[in-house]
């Protein structure tokens, strides 16, 4: 949480606050629950659920501290609908070594390369920003590697 200058699209922002409305109301609600009736069993001092319920507790607490603060902190940025060049926000199709890959480029606080979504500040994330279709780029990845990549397609 040192960064300070977090970027977030409209998608991304929505998605914080939605989960930031469940942590606060929904699982709030089930963890107390779970602490209620983990003191029934009687000792605290030996229950193993009173002290996964306590850890789970801190560990929502300190998500919900954490996505508060990157909300408050975020500047969200809209992409432009007619543009030729990456922004964040856009969807970019590129040829990575004969594979097509898709990226989404997103701020660093909603990135999930899993689901595709990587972060501008990423090397390949920040290679890509500002280039058109048809560029050739070639950045190091995070392992050190070269990566070569020519964009094939900009969606907004």
């Amino acid at each position: 949480m040192a960064e300070s200058n977090y970027i977030l699209t409209q998608e991304g922002r929505v998605k914080l606050e939605e989960e930031l409305h469940f942590l606060e109301t929904v699982k709030r609600a089930e963890i107390g629950e779970r602490i209620k009736v983990a003191r029934e069993f009687g000792d605290i001092s030996e229950n193993s659920e009173y002290d996964d319920a306590k850890n789970e507790q801190g560990m929502m607490e300190a998500r919900i501290a954490e996505i508060s603060h990157i909300l408050a902190e975020a500047t969200v940025v809209t992409t432009p609908k007619r543009s030729s060049k990456v922004n964040i926000g856009s969807i970019v199709t590129v040829d990575m070594g004969g594979r097509e890959r898709v990226f989404t480029i997103v701020g660093g606080a909603e990135s999930d390369v899993a689901a595709g979504k990587i972060s501008n500040e990423s090397p390949v994330g920040a290679a890509l920003l500002g280039r058109k279709k048809g560029d050739s780029i070639k950045t190091t990845g995070p392992t050190g590697r070269e990566i070569e990549m020519t964009i094939l397609k900009i969606e907004h």
